[in-house]
């Protein structure tokens, strides 16, 4: 499976990467909707981001899927907590994925990690 040149919403000019992502973190905000997003706003941006990786439709992910199971990498995962830290401004280990190992998982670690601000 090839990587993605870019994220959508990007230029492709952006830094992608956990390091980039944690500075970026810590210097700037949230986007105005991950401040106060909801389980099912995160379980859908998820849920995306994860169909993006995998070259599959979201529909075809199911909450509790297994991520491993389904095709996420580590390359992938460690994207994943990049992309995490940016959109929803907290700092996250570079084991999230395989800690938190699927969709709804995920979601709730999320959720409370926020709701705990």
């Amino acid at each position: 499976m090839a990587t993605p040149a870019t994220t959508p919403g990007t230029t492709g000019t952006e830094t992608a990467g956990a390091a980039s992502s944690a500075i970026a973190a810590s210097a700037g905000a949230p986007s105005a909707g991950a401040r106060s997003a909801g389980a099912e706003a995160i379980r859908t941006w998820l849920t995306e981001r994860v169909a993006y990786f995998l070259d599959v439709r979201p529909q075809d992910i199911a909450a509790d899927d297994l991520l491993v199971e389904i095709g996420l990498d580590s390359v992938y995962a460690l994207t994943l907590c990049g992309d995490v830290e940016d959109e929803f401004g907290i700092l996250v280990e570079a084991t999230l994925a395989w800690d938190h190992p699927t969709i709804d998982a995920l979601t709730a670690h999320i959720h409370s990690e926020l709701a705990a601000r």
